[in-house]
């Protein structure tokens, strides 16, 4: 039998081998409640000729609980069974419970989840379900596997936010938070991490936030003291869980080998995958506490964009690391477009005299110049006067270069400019405030140039800080940054890419086929 798996802890409900159906039920940011005379139904499939001895059926609950009907197919698995209610409100607590292989048949099944409470003027008599899982003795616990309940998904948040400014009445729109902390990569860690209770982090600019969050994870309040020194409250909402793998809009998890200091000797601590991003600049200083009781607090070397190799004090051609180039305004109906502007092959034009244009680095770049090309055509459309500036969030500005009657001795020509100072930006913005007489404004070609410096040779770390266990002392924790692992990869061992790609294919054919056969055996069930 495939497992089952219900998710409601997200946006939309994560499902596996099942469709739920309810009555009575409400719909709430991280659980479904079940209330009086509630009930919630799974349909799952079971293939012809399977044999099953026996099931174990997961509930996860937040809080005390109504009493609770369970069956499957109309066979009763529990009657009237709750949990004891001396535990607070919002703790999430399981309920496994052992399903007889003879309640299960070939086929379309239903497992239905009864609220038996039957005081409905009772405040506590409801069921809050985070979870519901059910699979094969043999197989327990594979459903919260395959469905990313372990340490690895959780481990990551993505909450739409809200900021209100010291003395402000209104709450305003702000940058999505997603953040990753996962300490369990490695197999001796796997059960180690626990959701997240508090966070507080800096940024490179100086802006600090810190949030404490709901104990089901559904949301957090906090406050923030932006770059600036203004101050203002912060508060967010769950809309779901990270991707498990790859880029975040535009941002990617940063994978340490770690170590921790016991009485002056360092010894390997596992693996630590870390992503936290608010909007803003990169983070160098992170502080969060888990629901276990530890602490851990990091100080992190931000890592700084390189260009290629070139000879000693030749400047880098970093163009190729903007991933992101945005503009005021650009001709779409004849691709004359800003993306333009950083690969080969046709050029902007903006019908507007004063344009602007940011391009966004993967991480900070510290330019030392930046070169522009004029356009095929009308010398008027060319930049006379512009300004470039740069910023580590997209939101506070420092002004690096300022120029003013500047021509180009041709069409197709290249003029370089020297910056008087160069600082580490993520993001600049090249403001033109005048051309030389057109109604349009054009370029052919922007560059962007480092220093050409050396890149500084690995240490010993590239975080610092501690780690302080529950009921335990605090110790050194330190970490050296390494490439992100393969999708799949047995992180100790490893294995060849060959046998790494033959099974990431062989698992998402296997996945697509399950998927087809379900639907098709759920819509003939459930075709009136």
């Amino acid at each position: 039998m495939d497992p089952v798996f219900a998710d409601f802890a997200t946006r939309p409900a994560k499902l596996s081998n099942a469709v739920a159906r309810q009555h009575r039920c409400v719909i709430a940011p991280s659980y479904v409640v079940v209330a009086s005379g509630g009930r919630l139904d799974v349909d799952f499939m079971v293939p012809d000729g399977e044999e099953i001895t026996e099931a174990v059926l997961r509930l996860s609950v937040l809080g005390a609980a109504a009493p609770i009907d369970a069956a499957v197919n109309g066979e009763p698995v529990v009657k009237g069974f709750q949990l004891p209610t001396d535990e607070g409100p919002d703790t999430v607590r399981e309920y496994v419970l052992t399903v007889p292989g003879t309640a299960l048949r070939p086929g379309a099944n239903v497992l239905a989840i009864h609220n038996a409470d039957e005081d409905e003027d009772e405040d506590d008599g409801v069921v809050r379900l985070r979870t519901v899982t059910l699979d094969s003795a043999q197989h327990d616990g594979r459903a919260r596997r395959a469905s990313g309940y372990g340490a690895g998904e959780r481990s990551g948040w993505i909450f739409a936010t809200e900021r209100r400014r010291l003395g402000a009445s209104a709450w305003q729109p702000a940058a999505d938070l997603r953040f990753r902390i996962d300490r369990s990569e490695t197999r001796e860690k796997a059960g180690e991490w626990h959701p997240v209770t508090r966070l507080a982090w800096r940024g490179t600019t100086g802006a600090e936030s810190s949030v404490a969050f709901r104990s089901d994870l559904s949301g957090f309040h906090g406050h923030f003291r932006d770059a600036d020194g203004s101050l203002g409250e912060l508060r967010g909402t769950l809309t779901g869980p990270l991707p498990q793998t790859g880029r975040v809009a535009g941002s990617a998890a940063q994978h340490f080998t770690t170590e921790e200091e016991h009485d002056g000797v360092w010894s390997p601590a596992g693996r630590l995958r870390l992503l936290l991003d608010d909007g803003g600049a990169p983070v160098d200083r992170v502080t969060w506490s888990d629901r276990s009781g530890a602490t851990t607090s990091l100080s992190v070397l931000v890592p700084v964009a390189a260009g290629r190799p070139s000879g000693p004090g030749e400047r880098r051609d970093v163009t190729e690391l903007v991933s992101q180039v945005w503009a005021s305004d650009e001709f779409t109906d004849f691709g004359e477009v800003a993306q333009n502007l950083i690969r080969s092959g046709g050029k902007w034009l903006a019908h507007e005299q004063d344009p602007e244009l940011s391009f966004t680095f993967d991480l900070p770049v510290a330019l030392s110049a930046y070169s522009l090309t004029s356009a095929n055509d009308v010398p008027e459309r060319d930049p006379e006067d512009w300004v470039l500036e740069g910023s580590p969030d997209g939101r506070s500005w420092t002004l690096l270069d300022s120029r003013e009657g500047e021509t180009f001795q041709g069409r197709y020509r290249s003029r370089e400019f020297v910056l008087a100072r160069s600082e580490a930006h993520r993001h600049y913005r090249l403001r033109i405030t005048d051309n030389h007489g057109a109604d349009e404004t054009q370029l052919q070609e922007v560059r962007f140039f480092d220093g050409g410096a050396t890149t500084a040779a690995p240490g010993v770390c590239d975080f610092v800080g501690h780690h302080q266990g529950a009921d335990a002392e605090p110790v050194g924790y330190r970490g050296l940054r390494i490439p992100a692992p393969l999708s799949g990869a047995d992180e100790e061992g490893g294995a060849d890419a060959g046998e790494l790609l033959a099974v990431d294919f062989s698992d998402t054919a296997r996945n697509l086929q399950d998927a087809a056969r379900l639907l098709e055996q759920l819509t003939r069930y459930l075709r009136p």
